[in-house]
């Protein structure tokens, strides 16, 4: 399975429309589960929140701007090497504000997609298009490049 868990809901149609279409896309592959949760000032109590959705043996990948930038393929090998120990992978999309260092220090992975500033909501749809195009990498699919 795979778990996003992010801070805040989608209000945005556009948006929730580019994330029903890549969840669909993804699901023909792999069980995915998005997780919304209420944006909170105290990152701590977001820290609690965020952790009654992980399990103990998740592997769980942050999205951080001081993460590892990788491209596509090495994002696709990393995901397709993690299902060989795991059966669940959790990203974990945090507020505006970040994210505590109680969740920093339980992730596996730090991932940094761009030391650019990207809207939440869009975000979200880019790490899905980026999960679609790791499964079609990894099944040798053609996809646009």
């Amino acid at each position: 399975m795979i778990k996003i868990i992010c801070l805040g809901k989608l209000k945005e149609k556009y948006l929730t429309e580019l994330v029903n279409d890549y969840t669909k896309r993804i699901n023909k592959y792999h069980q995915l589960k998005i997780i919304e949760l209420k944006d909170e000032e105290d990152l701590e109590r977001e820290a609690k929140n965020i952790e009654k959705y992980i399990g103990t043996n998740d592997y769980v990948i942050t999205l951080e701007i001081e993460g590892k930038e990788i491209d596509s393929v090495s994002f696709a090998k990393l995901i397709d090497k993690t299902f060989i120990t795991h059966s669940t992978i959790t990203f974990i999309i945090g507020s505006s504000t970040g994210l505590s260092n109680r969740i920093k220090n339980r992730s596996n992975y730090q991932l940094s997609f761009s030391s650019l500033t990207f809207p939440h909501g869009l975000f979200r749809g880019i790490l899905l298009e980026q999960i679609y195009r790791a499964f079609k990498i990894n099944n040798h699919e053609n996809y646009h490049k």
